[in-house]
């Protein structure tokens, strides 16, 4: 049994939609982010690692040769011929929407690009960038809006220093559904402070409001951010692979399985990552929540609308 015979995975979507794979590739464009250059604050989010952080750094490929690359590298290890140009690095729509409108066409002028995911904040959406998503979904692009909430409460998106709250995120969503624009929701296991119940009330306000898809994160402890002081001090304890396996499962179960799960795990480098461990190794968190998922007897949609409301009345904020 594979995972993707238990949760709606964004790659069988896209192979049933489009008879062939398809496949993300990530670009960095070169974008910076309102939480560090003043407008909402400065130095990011506390997770965030700062020193990776290179805007329209000279020497830097273009799009064209990023996707080259990736075409090359994606080509010999999956065999995929189509792909998504995923504008992923920081926030892609934080600029001149006539400058967006031509990187996103840029990308799109490769024969085998078939569409753009654009990841950005909830506060970075203007009615704009909207329409110009819009009209290139219109045109028959697969488009999709990454948002990344990672929490849905307040408090927790301020200790963090995020620099938006909940309210700027259903603002988000309701507009881009007001233009038939798919969304993806980011969501982080695991902030400081956060355990399940917050997990699930996370998940529960995301559904309340409505989005199409889903992915899910390990917060995961790298070098040079304000985490990471905090971890050294021991004032942050990272999820352990199981309670995350766990808490992903519970997820996953709650799920209506008509949403697409774009991701269940995420990854970080060796070269950066100090804690925990496992988020290294994808392929054993991947593993383990299909087990887990197994075990139950479960798979996603399972328990769709069984939300537990009055565990999670209280982290409302």
């Amino acid at each position: 049994m594979a995972l993707s015979d238990l949760v709606n995975t964004f790659g069988t979507d896209l192979l049933h939609r489009y008879g062939a794979r398809v496949h993300k590739l990530a670009l960095h464009a070169g974008f910076t982010c309102p939480n560090r250059d003043g407008s909402k604050g400065r130095g990011g989010c506390t997770f965030c690692n700062n020193v990776s952080f290179s805007p329209g750094a000279t020497g830097a490929p273009s799009l064209a040769e990023q996707i080259a690359a990736g075409r090359a590298v994606v080509l010999k290890r999956t065999g995929a011929r189509r792909f998504l140009a995923y504008f992923q690095a920081y926030t892609n729509t934080y600029d001149d929407v006539q400058r967006l409108g031509a990187l996103y066409r840029q990308a799109l002028t490769e024969p085998d690009v078939i569409g753009l995911s654009v990841g950005t904040r909830p506060d970075c959406v203007p009615d704009a960038v909207l329409d110009l998503l819009a009209g290139l979904r219109a045109e028959g692009y697969e488009i999709w809006l990454e948002l990344g909430l990672q929490s849905a409460f307040d408090h927790t998106l301020d200790r963090v220093n995020r620099g938006h709250h909940f309210s700027d995120y259903r603002r988000a969503v309701r507009a881009a559904r007001l233009r038939g624009l798919p969304v993806c929701t980011h969501l982080i296991i695991g902030l400081p402070g956060e355990g399940r119940d917050a997990a699930l009330g996370s998940l529960e306000r995301v559904l309340d409001l409505g989005t199409d898809g889903l992915k899910l994160h390990p917060l995961h402890v790298v070098q040079h951010t304000s985490l990471a002081h905090q971890w050294r001090r021991g004032g942050y304890q990272p999820l352990s692979l199981d309670s995350y396996i766990g808490i992903a499962a519970d997820l996953i179960e709650r799920t209506p399985a008509d949403i697409v799960y774009h991701r269940v795990t995420g990854t970080a480098s060796r070269d950066i990552l100090l804690a925990p461990e496992w988020c290294s190794k994808k392929w054993i968190v991947l593993n383990g929540i299909e087990r887990e998922l197994a075990r139950r007897g479960s798979r996603q949609g399972t328990l769709a609308g069984e939300q537990p409301r009055l565990a999670c009345a209280g982290l409302i904020g």
